[in-house]
């Protein structure tokens, strides 16, 4: 994350050995930053169309919800996979073959006709957009290290923060000229784009005698050494738990806006995008603030805030008081909160086993995007208002904090190291 890269003055600045360095970096980072920005705009891109797409295919909030769901699996059970065959395989090819069911998954939504089907493809796209989170990110590692690993994560880091405040302001103008399968449809477009750019441009930058020979048993046997770090689940545990409360937004701001308050799709984008600013706000303020305070101290102050807006949240929206203010207030209150706790429950994490990088990066993001894909229904099923939205961020972090007090013990922890490391997040 964006700490870690900020941290890294100390370290190498010379590329991996045998990684070809790329004649221009700008050009790199343009490419890279186009894969990793599949995701959220996969995510986010379709969000103004929810409450359109129930209507049209006759279902309930809950089971639309449900795509966004299948969408986070696929992303959990993508980079569990394809983090893996890329140290075996090489870059290229999983990236591309990612991709390219990505682009068949988005055509196909083109004629969906049920909701269930529309789950399906969903969980398809988010399969192939892991590729790009994986695959990127394993780039970098391949062609840098030190300060100029952390510029260039740094530039993939500000897509990853751009792109959910752009996706559903775009996906709400495009709704004015096409219906929600036209969002798709640019979707696999932009695939396309990818995949023609990407064969002919990214070059392969893991060398065979750097390539892993562990197998399927080998890929177990680092997970499961990995599940045995009491520490590491439980810093695991929480950032996918302050993932579930951000996920919560998510999945329900659509409703919750749209037919709670009113808005239309236009004005529905536009709030989220305002809202996605303060999470980007608390992500670039956190390397100012690790400054002064250890990485844990941040997490643990980010959480307990988090959880307090959660419960200011839901109190005025069970008592009805403010209106809209008083729901927007609390939820940007979370926002931010969440953006100074996310990057360190990572940076944390994966600054205990640097010698599995990859594998332990790809964990956390299954856990992250899975637990998102179980919280995305909930909030549909506990009625779609604003209430339901306090009631699950409540929850959620308030658990991450049990999780911080009784697993992860902060105050035991010990800074990170100065070398920087990969995370996945949204």
């Amino acid at each position: 994350m964006t700490d870690l890269q900020d941290r890294a003055a100390t370290a190498t600045l010379a590329p991996t050995p045998e990684a070809a360095v790329p004649p221009n970096r700008a050009l790199l980072a343009l490419l890279l930053g186009a894969f990793v920005a599949v995701g959220p705009l996969t995510i986010d891109m379709y969000l103004p169309a929810l409450p359109t797409i129930a209507a049209e295919l006759g279902t309930t909030s809950a089971m639309v919800q449900l795509t966004l769901t299948g969408t986070l699996i696929g992303l959990a059970i993508g980079q569990l996979v394809l983090g893996p065959l890329s140290d075996a395989f090489g870059r290229r090819g999983p990236l591309l073959a990612g991709t390219a069911l990505y682009v068949v998954a988005s055509l196909l939504v083109l004629v969906a006709p049920s909701i269930e089907v529309l789950g399906v493809l969903r969980l398809l796209q988010g399969v192939g957009t892991a590729a790009g989170a994986v695959v990127a990110m394993a780039v970098v590692r391949d062609l840098f290290t030190g300060r100029a690993a952390a510029t260039m994560l740094s530039r993939l880091f500000l897509v990853l923060g751009a792109a959910p405040v752009l996706a559903p302001t775009l996906g709400g103008e495009l709704l004015r000229f096409t219906s929600w399968r036209g969002i798709f449809a640019v979707l696999a477009v932009y695939g396309l784009l990818l995949l023609a750019v990407g064969w002919f441009a990214l070059r392969e930058t893991l060398p065979p005698s750097r390539r892993s020979a562990r197998g399927v048993s080998g890929t177990l046997r680092t997970y499961r050494g990995l599940l045995r770090d009491r520490t590491f689940v439980g810093l695991v545990l929480v950032a996918g738990l302050t993932m579930a409360g951000l996920f919560s937004y998510v999945s329900g701001s659509s409703f919750v806006f749209q037919r709670q308050f009113g808005l239309d799709e236009q004005q529905f984008g536009l709030l989220f995008g305002a809202g996605a600013f303060w999470l980007i706000a608390a992500t670039q303020l956190n390397p100012v603030v690790l400054r002064r305070w250890s990485p844990a101290q941040v997490l643990v102050t980010g959480t307990v805030v988090g959880a307090l807006a959660g419960a200011a949240l839901l109190v005025l929206a069970a008592t009805g008081t403010g209106g809209l203010v008083a729901v927007v207030v609390p939820l940007w209150a979370m926002l931010f909160a969440s953006g100074l706790a996310l990057p360190n429950a990572p940076a944390l994490a994966l600054s205990r086993h640097g010698e599995s990088a990859g594998s332990a990066a790809a964990m956390l993001g299954a856990v992250q995007f899975g637990v998102g894909a179980a919280v995305s229904p909930v909030v549909g099923l506990l009625g779609n208002d604003a209430a339901a939205m306090g009631t699950v961020i409540v929850v959620a972090l308030l658990l991450a904090i049990v999780v911080l007090v009784a697993v992860v013990r902060p105050w035991e922890l010990t800074d990170v190291p100065e070398e920087p490391a990969p995370a996945g997040v949204h």
